[in-house]
């Protein structure tokens, strides 16, 4: 096998690995286009890399089936929580209300490109800026453009009367007209929009020009990923995957879960290598349980007790910054109780499951923080710290301020009046018109902190005189503490500018306009508490444990109060009930610890930073102290960009892919010792968010795999192996086989 791609299917993130394995000396690698893993940056990398020449295969597991829930815009939402949906959760948050929260990711072929609210904006150009000064050259604004353009076809919206009304200008320098995805507008409008935009230039913020061309403060109506022909989310799966199912030489299998990275010299956990029956088969959280069961500690617990007779685990040099080891394949497994079986690679692995599962996977593999893989007994290969730390998210604070006047149109509608909705449903299946079209919440603002606030510039005083080690989580090693210094630095200067966001507000023309921080400070972690693959990860967002978070929500609700009382929101009659009109700062304070949830963008936690600031991987998404590992998805955000995370992680793994090709010019397919050789390709997926509405993953067929799909004549003459996708494997010219101690 050439390439082994391995995934999770996850939302925000994307989880692909691939593996280069032994091929015919006649063979040449070509660079096949390659999914990452179910995630829709595995499928991009894919698409790139993949050629008619190479073979490559791919298990994953869950794929939709067009359902309209997953395709229809009014639907957007209502599958989370569902079958596609890996129903993770946080640890109890103790710095709030002490429960834990819903981390929704996507478990399907395509990601969180299936579930997320389709909205599609890339931040602004100060966010890759800094990517570059924190020491990534090639990351800043004029190298990640033209990814970003690359990745969509952007159609304009389809009236010039509809563009005047709601202020949608677009400059089509920075545009994508024949990419992957479709990203466009929808055929229906709710008035309420331009009320709000109308309220926020009355308060001195602006409305962008055009959302994605990099000055991203302001108010913006931002394009989704939407079909603008038939009006179905243009996701993932549909754009990278689908066209090119039918190719002789791409085989994609679902129902598999990667449970470790082989490395040379390095062993394994007993546990993570044999089957664990009895406890969590597939992986799955418990969605919203704030019980210890949840998370694995309870009875309900899989991991059994350690086998004494078992060998000893082989242990291999742990310095990043001296190792060179060496990625041999990876092993997976259908669920917890089967055997594992393993693919061996002789060139590269890409992670891409995602923010929270690729830091996961390296540490059930022995690449992170020594002292947690000593807790489990996991054999430590390269002493990475930066692994599973710097977990960065929006959170947001919903709110409730119901329109009264009936004579607006209103989404509540479509739940509350039956008739209403039968006629936007006809409509919409028989024109692609109407509400129906209009599922996504996409009249937005982006707010700088001085433009809302008088507090702004002594907010920021305070977060510039903080000790940087004074709310991180204890116990950090000093290059973490180092990183997160820089970016805190970074962050207090452009957040005193008046054309950085510090929050969101996001409109559902309702009567809510939800705040989330765009810019934290505050910083998590994501890791193992367990050495059972099939177990989720420990994950803490530690959300507002910075105070200057909760300072931005606070000056954010609170110009909440300024905008419904302007003259444009005063005639849609809005009842102040959360936040209450005369909530003091202690009633918003309890509001925001009870109300506090995800925006579905966990990222950073395979940062690509210099290691002596706590990164994981280099420029070229290399993994520090391996040769041929890399990881592709929104874990390697140094720092959160203000925006809806899908089209960035499309547009890393865009550029990853090209990365690879380069990285791989010159290199022999039968030389297996070349440093660098890279995987490929990745499928470029979103990420996102919201774990689900940034991220794209890709979509899985829920049957699982029988050994006889795997045998090896079937696939002798695959050139590239993907493995995992939320778990998924696939390959190509690979050996594969079960261990045979198990």
């Amino acid at each position: 096998m050439d390439v082994i791609l391995t995934h999770l299917c996850l939302t925000h993130t994307i989880i692909s690995l691939l593996a280069v394995a032994s091929v015919d000396s006649s063979s040449q690698i070509g660079y096949p286009k390659i999914p990452r893993s179910a995630s829709y940056a595995s499928k991009q990398v894919i698409r790139k890399l993949h050629r008619p020449s190479c073979h490559t295969w791919m298990p994953t597991i869950l794929s939709d089936q067009y359902e309209p829930i997953i395709q229809d815009p009014v639907y957007v939402g209502a599958d989370i929580g569902g079958v596609y949906d890996w129903l993770l959760s946080t640890t109890p948050q103790t710095q709030l209300d002490g429960a834990a929260r819903p981390m929704p990711q996507g478990r399907v072929l395509g990601g969180g490109s299936i579930l997320n609210a389709m909205c599609w904006n890339r931040g602004g150009q100060d966010d890759y800026n800094a990517w570059a000064a924190l020491g990534n050259p090639g990351w800043d604004w004029e190298g990640m453009l033209p990814y970003f353009i690359k990745s969509e076809t952007y159609t304009p919206v389809y009236s010039a009367d509809i563009a005047r009304e709601y202020s949608i200008n677009y400059n089509p320098s920075v545009h994508g007209f024949s990419g992957p995805v479709q990203v466009s507008y929808p055929r229906y409008f709710y008035p309420q929009s331009t009320n709000l935009f109308a309220a926020l230039n009355y308060l001195g913020v602006p409305t962008q020009f055009d959302p994605n061309d990099g000055s991203s403060a302001g108010a913006a109506f931002v394009p989704t990923d939407l079909d603008p022909i038939n009006q179905t989310r243009s996701d993932a799966r549909r754009t990278y995957f689908d066209p090119y199912v039918s190719r002789p030489n791409f085989h994609v299998v679902t129902g598999q879960h990667v449970t470790r990275i082989l490395i040379e010299g390095v062993g394994s956990n007993y546990v993570v290598s044999n089957p664990t029956p009895g406890g969590n088969e597939d992986g799955n959280g418990m969605n919203g349980m704030t019980s210890n069961e949840g998370f694995g500690f309870g009875p309900g617990g899989s991991t059994p007790a350690l086998d004494d007779s078992a060998s000893p685990p082989l242990l291999r040099r742990q310095s990043p910054s001296t190792s060179n080891l060496r990625i041999t394949g990876v092993e997976f497994a259908a669920s917890a109780s089967d055997s594992r079986r393993t693919i061996n690679a002789t060139r590269e692995v890409i992670v891409a499951a995602g923010s929270l599962h690729s830091a996961q996977l390296l540490q059930l593999s022995g690449i992170g923080p020594s002292s947690l893989l000593s807790t489990y007994g996991i054999p430590i290969a390269v002493d990475l710290p930066g692994v599973g730390n710097n977990l960065q998210d929006h959170c947001l604070v919903g709110t409730f301020y119901p329109y009264n006047n009936a004579s607006y149109p209103s989404p509540t509608e479509l739940t509350t009046n039956a008739s209403y909705n039968s006629m936007a449903e006809f409509e919409y299946n028989s024109f692609k018109t109407g509400p129906w079209t209009a599922g996504s919440p996409n009249a937005l603002a982006f707010n700088p902190l001085p433009l809302i606030s008088n507090n702004s510039a002594s907010i920021l005083n305070g977060a510039n005189d903080q000790d940087p080690t004074e709310y991180l989580p204890s116990g950090l090693d000093p290059t973490i503490i180092a990183g997160y210094t820089l970016q805190k630095q970074s962050l207090v200067r452009r957040l005193a500018e008046t054309t950085v966001a510090s929050y969101e507000i996001i409109n559902n023309n309702a009567g809510s306009l939800t705040v989330a921080v765009m810019h934290p400070f505050s910083r998590g972690q994501c890791y193992i508490h367990s050495p059972d693959p099939f177990e989720p990860p420990s994950i803490d967002p530690r959300w507002l444990t910075n105070p200057v978070d909760r300072q931005v929500l606070i000056e954010a609700l609170l110009f909440n109060r300024q905008i419904l009382a302007t003259p444009a929101m005063l005639p849609l009659q809005a009842a102040q009930f959360v936040p209450a009109v005369d909530a003091d700062e202690d009633a918003i304070n309890a509001i925001i610890n009870t109300g506090i949830r995800t925006e579905f963008h966990p990222s950073g936690t395979c940062a690509m930073l210099p290691l002596e600031q706590g990164g994981v991987v280099d420029p070229h998404l290399r993994v520090y102290g391996a040769q041929n590992l890399r990881v592709v998805d929104a874990g390697i955000f140094p720092m959160i960009p203000a925006a809806h995370l899908q089209a960035v992680v499309y547009a890393v793994a865009e550029k990853a892919a090209d990365i690879i090709k380069a990285d791989n010019v010159g290199i022999s397919t039968a030389d297996p010792s070349s440093s660098s050789a890279s995987a490929l390709s990745l499928l470029a997926s979103l990420t996102t968010t919201t774990g689900v509405t940034s991220s794209t993953t890709l979509s899985l067929s829920a049957n699982t795999t029988t050994t006889s799909e795997f045998a090896p004549d079937e696939y002798e003459h695959s050139n590239f192996v993907r493995a995992v996708s939320g778990f998924s494997v696939g390959w190509v010219d690979s050996d594969v086989h079960e261990d045979e101690h198990h």
